[in-house]
């Protein structure tokens, strides 16, 4: 059965995923047309972008800021919504400013002050969401759900900016119920949120691993890459 899956074709999986997320959207009373799919394109190359591209997948994100920049010059003649997943080191932010359309991993002020000085006059708003530590892991970005109103607050005033709404990346676990535990956390935040006079209109959530979970608390963006693309190329090798 493993042989299998790995043998499938991109445009087999990417059908499979689309027909299971419409799926999951029918069994929870979603409108499949409120979830949209992110493409994480991490480590992989262009051409596999490319094939997804002339699919119809048309979003597309990456955690790698020089990764990132080197795809979107190879594939510049295609009209891609790059969305920004990864962590911002301060000294990144000028290409994260002008080369994405969406940053959903802000998580200090000083990170989205940069970005607004930073966006060229010329584009749109940027869109951004705020990176939550939902289980306060010392080993993940994000900022605690306690001092998130605050910077929302903040955020919403950077006129180059445009918040959005949240992320989060929880903690792993294969139960079904623990998982929407920690999205409905973040869905009862971002509400709690757009009462203090907010408008978030995003929730950020969901991998390959838990998207039916995310699509069940209100997801409106999966982050989805080892189920559509397969395993990562081990660069290693």
């Amino acid at each position: 059965m493993s042989h299998q899956a790995h043998s499938k074709s991109l445009s087999e999986r990417y059908a499979q995923l689309c027909q299971s997320i419409n799926a999951a959207c029918l069994r929870h009373g979603r409108d499949p047309s409120a979830v949209c799919l992110l493409a994480v394109s991490k480590g992989h190359d262009h051409d596999a972008i490319e094939q997804l591209y002339a699919l119809g997948q048309k979003r597309f994100a990456e955690s790698y800021l020089n990764e990132a920049l080197k795809k979107q010059q190879q594939l510049a003649a295609l009209d891609i919504e790059w969305h920004y997943i990864g962590r911002i080191q301060s000294n990144k932010t000028v290409a994260i400013a002008n080369d994405f359309s969406w940053v959903h991993s802000v998580d200090r002020l000083k990170i989205a002050q940069r970005l607004n000085q930073q966006r060229q006059d010329k584009l749109p708003p940027l869109n951004i969401c705020i990176q939550i530590n939902i289980n306060d892991e010392a080993s993940k970005g994000g900022i605690s759900a306690d001092d998130s109103l605050s910077l929302a607050q903040q955020i919403s005033l950077l006129p180059k900016l445009r918040l959005r709404g949240l992320m989060v990346l929880p903690q792993r676990t294969i139960d079904f119920g623990q998982q929407r535990q920690a999205f409905s956390r973040l869905r009862q935040l971002r509400d709690f949120i757009n009462t203090k006079g907010l408008h978030l209109d995003t929730l950020s959530m969901g991998m390959s691993g838990d998207y039916e979970a995310a699509i069940a608390e209100q997801s409106t963006k999966l982050r989805i890459g080892s189920v559509l693309f397969g395993p990562r190329p081990d660069l290693s090798a």
